[in-house]
């Protein structure tokens, strides 16, 4: 994991899109070169890029390119099936030439330009064989970090079987060291083993090459954990990780269930200094107005199909919980009956609900019904990017049930965020404490770059329908 203005990137997904740009920028400049060779042997020919001229281009082709593979969701964590990899790959770059020919044609003739990018497509997509076959190679090949896990209890198996079933092929856990006099409550065959409480932690990761541990107990006081030899490991260069900091690492989530008040106080991020809000303001308004110009003619069309398709107003207004706990209005598109609430109960909304209406379902769908709340972005009671605002109904059975759970108000509420593209559609008290999980790791390592990561990845969740 890469660590990026606090927020952690996958290495292999670094890789790939490293991987990708420099293939994309070769490509350009080997179809610069064969196109100025053809263009040279023709009789009328018109002048080929020069050197110059054809390296920006061709960075600036690799960089909308690669864009278009992030709006693909190429680089997310959930791995795709070699199908839906070169499908979207191929659309991706399909996309990203038409924008490149579009924004490149201005400047560069249109026979010239068609030449290069032809070109350019067809290195693309031989070199992406064989670097997406390299990528497979090196992730089977490479050395793994050999992990000890402290402690034998659920937690501690469910990080090993996380490590597995998450497919980090780059970890193996070499054993578990019992923490205090506890029995192991899991035992499956061919787990690995179980050292003996009276070894020595240091001697284990000396004998074992041990390279990484984790201490998966969620209460450490008491002398059960074995804090003496963890830190004579840690003095030696191991790297040990709670089971907390081993959350946030490895799954972008902070766990409430072994979270406490002191790991939110002493603990790094949660920054909301006056350049951080002032450079967030600044980024809401840019480009909520820009997408409110972009988006006038979808948000037309919605109004008319909404109107011909039930009765009752276009927008819906409902009082939702923003900073600080305050109360504002929040707009949306109607997607539901009228007569939705008649009993004047909060109720959860569904997956399938029967009271959306069929348009709704495909403003649900889209996102599209939630358009008009770049409005509040406008405003300043919003933000684009955030922990979706709840009704005040549910925050009053929610920070009763859920740990911490007014955390999530020291920021604005956001249009979209990172529970909803790392978490699937969920509309129950289990669904609110796991996407909770994900808010309050947005709150603590929030930045402009985890902004613009959730932005991309809305995209990818709004195009193939992942996520919420």
């Amino acid at each position: 994991m890469l660590s990026i203005f606090r927020h952690h990137v996958s290495v292999g997904a670094f890789i790939a899109m490293g991987s990708d740009m420099g293939l994309l920028f070769v490509a350009w400049l080997l179809a610069a070169l064969t196109q100025g060779v053809a263009l040279a042997q023709g009789v009328e020919a018109q002048p080929a890029l020069d050197w110059p001229q054809a390296v920006l281009l061709g960075a600036h082709f690799a960089l909308v390119v690669s864009l278009m593979y992030s709006f693909a969701g190429l680089y997310r964590p959930k791995p795709l099936g070699v199908s839906a990899l070169w499908w979207r790959t191929l659309g991706a770059l399909a996309v990203g030439a038409g924008v490149s020919y579009l924004m490149l044609g201005v400047i560069v003739p249109a026979q010239v330009l068609a030449g290069v990018l032809s070109a350019a497509l067809l290195y693309a997509l031989i070199g992406l064989v064989f670097v997406r076959a390299a990528l497979y190679w090196l992730r089977h090949v490479r050395s793994r970090t050999r992990v000890l896990i402290v402690g034998t209890g659920p937690e501690a198996y469910g990080v090993a079987g996380d490590l597995a079933a998450l497919a980090r092929a780059s970890h193996q856990v070499v054993g578990f060291y019992p923490s205090g006099d506890e029995v192991p409550t899991h035992s499956a065959a061919g787990s690995p083993p179980v050292f003996a409480r009276a070894s020595s932690l240091p001697e284990l990761v000396q004998r074992h090459r041990i390279e990484q541990i984790i201490v998966a107990e969620r209460e450490q006081r008491g002398g059960g954990v074995p804090m003496d030899e963890l830190l004579a490991c840690r003095i030696r260069g191991i790297p040990v990780m709670d089971l907390a900091g081993y959350w946030e690492r490895a799954k972008s989530q902070v766990p409430i269930d072994s979270l406490k008040a002191s790991w939110l106080v002493y603990g790094e991020g949660f920054v909301q200094g006056r350049a951080r809000r002032i450079a967030k303001r600044l980024f809401d308004l840019v480009c909520s107005s820009v997408l409110l110009v972009l988006a006038a003619p979808v948000m037309v069309l919605a109004m008319l199909a909404i109107r011909l398709d039930s009765p009752g107003p276009v927008l819906y207004r409902q009082s939702r919980v923003g900073k600080g706990g305050r109360l504002f209005e929040c707009l949306k598109f109607r997607s539901m009956r009228v007569d939705a609430e008649g009993d004047g109960v909060a109720r959860w909304a569904a997956k399938d609900d029967a009271r959306v209406t069929r348009v709704g379902a495909f403003l649900r769908k889209t996102r599209i019904d939630e358009l008009p709340q770049l409005v509040s972005v406008l405003k300043g009671q919003m933000s684009l990017v955030g922990p979706r605002p709840e009704r005040p109904e549910f925050v009053e059975q929610l920070r009763e049930r859920i740990a911490f759970y007014d955390v999530r108000h020291s920021v604005k509420p956001g249009v979209t965020g990172w529970a909803q593209v790392r978490y699937s559609y969920g509309a129950s008290l289990e669904d609110a404490r796991c996407k909770h999980q994900f808010d309050l790791y947005y709150v603590k390592n929030n930045s402009l770059f985890l902004d613009l990561l959730v932005l991309i990845e809305t995209v990818s969740v709004v195009l193939f329908r992942e996520g919420q």
